[in-house]
């Protein structure tokens, strides 16, 4: 009851203040960078469920003039970079619900792009890719028992 008419408390703010820092950041950061901070080998940053989801979406993200993040035309090498960083994201103890359908909406946004790659370089990323969903959705279920079961015994 005080909360709705004293605002928001201390915790709130700056988890909010940790959100908009972590969109700052990762809204500049090249694949290379995203790649780093989704290994937690930044020290700057702590891996977390906000980091991941960020990075999803400007994986995904299209600009104003229809351009996706990874075009047809793009290098190999940033092609490659681009669905290892979704399967190391996928395979994080981090990973969220909002991750996996974020997973799903790369898969189908870029499908010309990773069917070409696989037809090209004689790879399996679209099975690997589609797999990995199932895992981020296994590793959710298996985190969220964790959590039911860690609340039972408290």
């Amino acid at each position: 009851m005080f909360k709705k008419i004293l605002g928001k408390t201390k915790t709130e703010t700056e988890n909010n203040t940790k959100h908009s820092e972590i969109i700052e950041k990762i809204s500049g950061m090249t694949i290379s960078d995203m790649r780093v901070y989704v290994n937690n080998k930044l020290n700057s940053f702590e891996i977390c469920e906000d980091g991941l989801n960020e990075v999803m979406r400007r994986l995904i993200s299209v600009d104003s003039k229809k351009q996706r993040f990874i075009e047809m035309d793009a290098m190999d090498a940033k092609k490659k970079k681009a669905f290892d960083l979704v399967l190391t994201i996928s395979k994080s103890k981090k990973v969220t619900i909002v991750t996996a359908e974020l997973i799903q909406e790369f898969i189908t946004l870029y499908k010309d792009i990773i069917e070409k790659f696989d037809k090209d370089h004689k790879q399996i990323y679209a099975s690997r890719l589609k797999d990995s969903i199932s895992n981020s959705i296994a590793t959710v279920a298996t985190m969220s028992e964790l959590n039911k079961k860690s609340r039972i015994l408290s």
